[in-house]
């Protein structure tokens, strides 16, 4: 059945303003420069005139096509593109010109590769290492479904932080997320800590799709049982009338309540606002998150 779609109106605290910075125009011409792909740009995130400002920026690597169709994506569904052996030695490049101290690498879904592109995650954290080895990195990957082995080769590069989003509740995986399995998310996030309890765990959602508050707080509970250290929480916008149709815009109030609950049940970190995205204040959000570590371990 066809979704209807209700024309709602967007609130003020969901506005953002147009980039017009020098330091956004620096940005974008360092990564033109290098022909690197960003997700800020294909999936058209409120927050890139901020983040290029502050010379933040999340890179996609892998190309630019998708082999996935989420309902809720702005990346392009296709034939993916040939992977590029200079991409590795690019990123590097282009990290250590924009003077990154952190990075967070992310893809599109490469079903068609047999390992799903990690040995060209695994790669480009090894030229980023030898390049600026005071960088740290953060990995956003797929979920490797049906691709044994894929999962460890990312994990031995060892990432400082990995990062795979659950997206949305169980309830609506089928209408949001039909080439994604929930519990196959939920049982990745929990080997990286199996394989290396070191490497910090991350994963987000999006709300405002149609899930309850109920589901929400299970699925907080679904994460702490994988041991996942951060979770982010995000308003959900609609990229296109062709994409999932939006339920509601939730409110800031409900927004501080999740919060609040994600400290309760145990995670080190959480952000939770209508513009949170996966990637939003990755850097500074990183050394907030290894203080928070070493606090918990100095109270246990």
């Amino acid at each position: 059945m066809q979704e209807v779609q209700q024309k709602l109106n967007r609130p003020d605290w969901i506005r953002v303003k147009a980039p017009t910075s020098a330091e956004y125009k620096n940005t974008y011409e360092l990564i033109r420069k290098h022909k690197l792909n960003t997700v800020c740009e294909e999936a058209a995130c409120p927050n890139i005139g901020e983040c290029w400002s502050q010379k933040h920026a999340t890179v996609m690597i892998l190309g630019s096509t998708c082999t996935r169709a989420c309902r809720f994506c702005n990346v392009k569904t296709g034939i993916p593109d040939l992977l590029d052996p200079h991409e590795p030695d690019n990123l590097a490049k282009a990290i250590s010109e924009l003077g990154l101290k952190h990075v967070v690498i992310t893809s599109v879904d490469r079903d068609d590769l047999d390992d799903g592109g990690a040995g060209h995650f695994a790669e480009c954290i090894a030229k980023i290492r030898a390049k600026t080895s005071d960088t740290t990195i953060e990995v956003l990957t797929p979920d490797f479904l049906r691709k044994d082995g894929a999962l460890e080769i990312v994990v031995a590069a060892r990432p400082d932080v990995y990062n795979h989003n659950i997206e949305t509740v169980p309830s609506l995986y089928a209408k949001i997320r039909p080439g994604a399995r929930y519990f196959h998310s939920l049982h990745l996030l929990k080997r990286v800590k199996e394989i290396d309890p070191s490497i910090f765990t991350k994963s987000g959602l999006m709300v405002g799709l149609g899930e309850t508050k109920e589901e929400v707080l299970q699925l907080m509970d679904d994460l702490r049982a994988a041991e996942v250290d951060f979770i982010t929480i995000g308003q959900y916008l609609q990229p296109t009338p062709k994409h999932a149709v939006l339920d509601r815009y939730v409110t800031p109030e409900e927004f501080e309540f999740y919060a609040r609950m994600a400290k309760v049940k145990g995670f080190l970190m959480v952000s939770a606002s209508p513009l949170t995205r996966s990637s939003y204040h990755a850097g500074s959000d990183f050394v907030k998150l290894r203080a928070a570590r070493v606090a918990s371990l100095a109270a246990s």
